[in-house]
């Protein structure tokens, strides 16, 4: 806290609390080098980041995209005037399934929009060759990917573009943030214009642009955030090994299990409950730990198909979507924070083995 009083201290001191000021300049290039990315854009939250991404890359017509996210990706799509598509995600790590992606094109189609679901990449290699073949871009929505590698590679370096979130739920946050991930320097200048107004200059306006910018404040907070990301990222490793070892052998339980190839970053521990095996509805769990005052969350519950604006979509009836479907019937995710302590995981354990 000190420290962060300090940073305040010198941002108003300098009085430049926006607008590429020094601490959003250093956030930025720290970031980039933490991340393994070469060149990065910050915002002031996921949401705008991903509508101005769409902006950026002229989407328009038709996005492919997954049910099972939080509602803000398929948001930024409405508010851009562009359809969204649902197409159903695959059962092992509840991304979007790459072999049903083709079915979907239409003449309208212009992008791909999927999701790393719990920071699990995405079938990135599959992805990319259909969007290849019919000339799609690709944006991956990577609110939950942040730090993880893949064979030693960051996964927010494919696709066209990649979209972070720094909301105060994340694994990484600056109270609200996100950021766009891009591979050249004229990109990142034009998503730079278009986050502050499509400011050129001083007086020069080259498109209509949104005010998406991070200001100061939120940019230390980021590099604070930075200095003990690792130490985060290790204590939630050791709270889901301690989840993993108890309710492996639990009937009527089943978890995602993490590949051996990937960096993860452990930022949520979901669970998926068979109704039949378990003796209990997931939704009855949910209500138990409620009770307890023990919060976990049904993320994604409901699928964005299923909410009012887009329920009348032909991608979005449930029997196009049964995989989904079934998965956000089931999932639970549990309580996962680095300061969470061994006696609140054991009065967790209880809860779940005593039905």
């Amino acid at each position: 806290m000190d420290e962060f009083t300090d940073l305040l201290k010198d941002i108003w001191g300098r009085k430049w609390l926006t607008n590429n000021g020094k601490y959003h300049q250093d956030f930025e290039k720290a970031l980039a080098d933490y991340l393994g990315v070469p060149y990065i854009s910050l915002f002031s939250n996921g949401t705008l980041a991903l509508i101005s991404a769409l902006q950026v890359l002229n989407i328009t017509g038709e996005v492919i995209t997954t049910p099972y996210s939080f509602v803000a990706t398929t948001h930024a799509l409405w508010w851009n005037n562009i359809k969204p598509v649902f197409v159903d995600v695959e059962p092992e790590f509840c991304n979007l399934d790459s072999k049903k992606i083709e079915a979907a094109i239409t003449p309208k189609t212009t992008a791909i929009l999927p999701v790393h679901v719990y920071g699990n990449p995405c079938d990135t290699e599959a992805i990319q060759e259909i969007a290849d073949r019919y000339g799609l871009k690709v944006i991956y929505d990577a609110a939950h990917a942040f730090g993880v590698k893949q064979n030693g590679q960051s996964i927010l370096n494919f696709g066209d573009l990649s979209i972070l979130s720094f909301h105060a739920t994340k694994v990484f946050n600056t109270i609200e943030g996100g950021a766009i991930v891009c591979h050249d320097e004229k990109t990142k200048k034009r998503i730079d214009y278009l986050k502050n107004f499509g400011f050129a200059g001083e007086t020069e306006v080259i498109a209509p642009g949104i005010n998406a910018k991070m200001n100061e404040v939120q940019s230390a907070f980021g590099l604070l955030q930075l200095k003990t990301i690792d130490k985060n990222i290790l204590a939630r490793k050791e709270i889901a090994d301690f989840y993993c070892k108890h309710l492996d052998n639990i009937d009527g339980i089943e978890r995602i299990v993490v590949p051996e190839n990937l960096h993860y970053n452990y930022g949520y521990f979901p669970v998926f409950i068979d109704e039949q095996k378990y003796g209990m509805t997931r939704d009855a769990l949910y209500e138990k730990l409620k009770a307890n005052n023990i919060f976990g969350r049904r993320y994604f519950y409901p699928l964005i198909s299923q909410f009012p604006t887009y329920r009348g979509l032909e991608s979005a009836r449930p029997e196009n979507l049964p995989v989904a479907e079934m998965i956000t019937d089931s999932v639970i995710c549990l309580p996962i924070y680095p300061d969470l302590t061994r006696d609140d995981l054991k009065r967790i354990l209880d809860i779940i083995l005593n039905k």
